[in-house]
């Protein structure tokens, strides 16, 4: 027998598109000499759809779709993911299912039992859990199909006594296959491969898995579909951030001409930069935008927007915009000079000294007597971010975001003003990873100025400002930032790593003071473990600060 693997770019809703790309890729399969073809989880709506699943014309139009795609399967069967109504009164009104389709016929469902409720994950929102299991049988072989959690949380769900493997392994399948939506972090590519190649092991079968690839607004895909022997070797990894189709032959519960390949380490920044490409590129793609615009200030985070922009979008497509406040260095006008001219994006000068003075003319009366302080910093702050959003509106530009992650986490923006954008692409990136960025977007040539990236990091809103007169050296905050977020370790954790206990406290109590500004800010693309959005659920008015 001869599976397909289809790692493919889906869109959320659009069944035109997903309907389309899926036939295509079984009529390619079919070409090629494949027995069954398999897509990934909630291929046919794409994942996650979120509240249009709440929509009961959404789960029709998903029913029509596959109904068109089992037409198409004839002398060829395919596995592919979709919600499905539940027809029992009790429970949810959805499962999370994959159709099993042969000789243009649903043959089999098989539906999602262990329903991820944590960090980006939602489903018990929606989904009731599986309760019976049943392998598909095809071509003289059975098939133990499980949809990602279900492999993922091996003997680690306390809802569950069991997982859906231990019952269809009872009823001897020769191979497994999992389906997946597994979205990409800079850490997760090795613990997605230890924990398939535990499951291949235990249960002495080979398996298949198929992951999507693709952004959905700020959650990334990377593919990285996975083949693997019944010993746990890893025989075939497909792309990363990249759409592929790969046929394996599969005679008993071997998979034929393989041999256990050793998997090249790539590093987590390299895996940021593609990552954060592709999320700019299918935003602005599955959105129907084209152009982008931001500011363009000669520091290193809009520096490294602007190169990522140019490299998803085409430089022909990217507006920067310089906006020069009286305090700015005339170094850092050329430095984002020099930028432009490295990447051929198109530019506009627009000096705020005219307006901020203004605000400051008017303001005047009201502000008798008070010495200035950072009310003038962030008018100038807001200043930028109106004449960013001017030329958005005036030109269809969409603009980007340039806060980093270290600068979200501690509220060290302007609302507004440099917080406002319509997609945060460096948002989950720390400030040292910026850095790191920097390095290796310049590593065949300098792109971006090497003075962008050694100066001391400022505002340039007040003379002589820099980003260590209000905060920690980076080097120390984002240690400290990364137990606090990505880790969850409380501030007694923190200290007896060894930081300083001021600093600790002192750096906790400015993330959690700070969440009021996160829920006015755009969606940004997740590149970490825990980003802020919808992974990080905190309270406003929470006065947790251990």
């Amino acid at each position: 027998m001869k599976i397909a693997l289809a790692q493919l770019n889906y869109h959320i809703g659009n069944f035109e598109f997903n309907t389309q790309k899926i036939i295509d890729n079984i009529r390619l399969a079919k070409d090629q000499g494949a027995d069954l073809v398999v897509f990934a989880e909630l291929a046919i709506c794409g994942y996650p759809p979120r509240d249009f699943l709440e929509f009961e014309e959404f789960v029709d139009l998903c029913e029509d779709a596959a109904q068109k795609i089992a037409e198409q399967c004839q002398d060829i069967a395919c596995i592919v993911g979709l919600p499905v109504k539940n027809t029992v009164l009790a429970g949810k009104d959805l499962y999370n299912a994959a159709y099993f389709i042969e000789n243009g016929e649903v043959k089999s469902i098989v539906k999602k039992a262990l329903l991820p409720n944590y960090d980006v994950f939602d489903e018990y929102r929606y989904f009731e859990p599986a309760t019976q299991f049943e392998c598909i049988a095809f071509k003289g072989q059975k098939i133990a199909l499980t949809i990602c959690e279900d492999l993922w949380n091996i003997n680690n769900n306390p809802l569950y006594v069991s997982n859906p493997m231990d019952e269809l392994i009872r009823q001897q399948p020769d191979l497994m296959i999992n389906i997946a939506a597994s979205p990409f972090s800079y850490l997760h590519d090795e613990e997605r491969v230890v924990v398939l190649a535990d499951n291949a092991r235990k249960y002495q079968l080979p398996l298949l898995y198929v992951n999507q690839v693709g952004a959905q607004t700020e959650i990334i895909f990377d593919g990285g579909s996975l083949v693997f022997d019944k010993s746990g070797n890893v025989l075939d990894e497909m792309p990363y951030f990249k759409e592929e189709l790969r046929i394996y032959e599969i005679a008993g519960n071997t998979i034929t001409g393989y041999a256990p390949i050793s998997r090249p380490h790539v590093p987590d920044i390299e895996q940021i930069h593609d990552a954060l490409i592709l999320g700019i590129k299918d935003y602005f793609s599955k959105s129907g935008f084209t152009k982008a615009v931001l500011g363009l200030s000669g520091g290193i985070d809009s520096a490294v927007v602007c190169a990522l922009a140019c490299r998803a979008l085409g430089p022909e497509n990217v507006m920067a915009v310089l906006m020069p406040s009286k305090y700015s260095s005339d170094h850092s006008i050329k430095d984002a000079l020099d930028l432009v001219e490295n990447f051929g994006c198109k530019h506009q000068i627009i000096a705020i000294k005219e307006v901020a003075d203004a605000f400051d003319h008017i303001m005047a009366p009201a502000f008798s007597g008070q010495p200035f302080n950072l009310t003038e910093e962030n008018i100038q702050a807001r200043c930028r971010g109106v004449i960013v959003m001017a030329m958005s509106n005036k030109f269809g530009y969409i603009l980007l975001n340039t806060s980093n992650k270290s600068e979200c986490a501690v509220g060290y923006g302007t609302l507004y003003g440099d917080m406002c954008g319509a997609i945060g692409v460096i948002g989950d990136v720390y400030k040292t990873q910026v850095y790191q960025l920097a390095g290796y977007i310049n590593k065949d040539q300098e792109i971006i100025p090497l003075n962008s990236i050694v100066k001391p990091p400022s505002a340039e809103l007040r003379p002589g400002q820099k980003d260590s007169d209000s905060l920690p050296e980076y080097d120390e905050l984002d240690k400290i930032l990364f137990q606090y977020i990505e880790q969850k370790q409380s501030s007694t954790a923190i200290i007896a790593m060894g930081f300083d206990e001021a600093l600790v406290r002192r750096v906790i109590k400015m993330v959690n003071t700070a969440e009021f500004k996160r829920y006015q800010t755009p969606p940004i693309l997740r590149v970490s473990p825990k980003a802020f959005g919808m992974g990080r659920r905190m309270p406003i008015v929470g006065k947790y600060l251990s």
